[in-house]
């Protein structure tokens, strides 16, 4: 058989066996993620996995990327990576996706067995930040009638700026005539 045709026979059985499988899902024809453990567990992994052209007579590209992942550690995504490789060896050359996602399950507690969760710090300028939004949050815009907004908008130009000038007093008409400053009257 061609690499093409063990590839869809190979998918059509995934398929098949994990219909229904909320632990599985198939991202494209040559894309898989499988979740190892269930979601509330500590340590419960997603493993992503690709076909190259050539599967199964070259190996899947695995991947632990995913963002579920990122509470793992990279010392323990290595362990992971590196057993499954020697999977993916012992079994080069056959239909293997069942069987890694199988094995995956079943030494989910060996290959989770040194896991330490990577735990992120905040910082207090973020809660600071945080605190300073939520205020922000709080304060309430003045509502405007339709008549203010029509005053505004009949002020502004298409910039939303007020014309130069706009509060300017209007010299000439507060200005006395030239001919009154001087002494002389009309």
């Amino acid at each position: 058989m061609t690499a093409n045709e063990d590839q869809e026979m190979e998918l059509e059985a995934l398929r098949s066996i994990y219909e229904g499988d909320e632990c599985f899902k198939e991202i494209s024809s040559v894309s898989f993620q499988f979740r190892i453990g269930e979601l509330e567990d500590k340590k419960a992994f997603i493993l992503d996995l690709t076909w190259p052209e050539m599967y199964p007579e070259t190996a899947p590209q695995i991947s632990l990327d995913a963002f579920f992942n990122n509470r793992i550690s990279a010392e323990t995504k290595q362990l992971i990576l590196s057993k499954l490789e020697e999977q993916v060896e012992a079994n080069l050359g056959t239909a293997m996706m069942y069987t890694l996602f199988e094995w995956a399950k079943e030494n989910q507690e060996a290959l989770m067995e040194n896991h330490k969760p990577v735990v992120t710090t905040v910082t207090s300028s973020s809660d600071a930040t945080s605190a300073t939004s939520i205020a922000k949050k709080r304060e309430k815009k003045e509502q405007l009638t339709k008549s203010q907004k029509r005053k505004i908008i009949s002020k502004t130009d298409n910039k939303g700026e007020l014309p130069r000038g706009w509060n300017w007093i209007d010299v000439i008409k507060d200005d006395p005539p030239a001919s009154e400053q001087n002494g002389r009257k009309r």
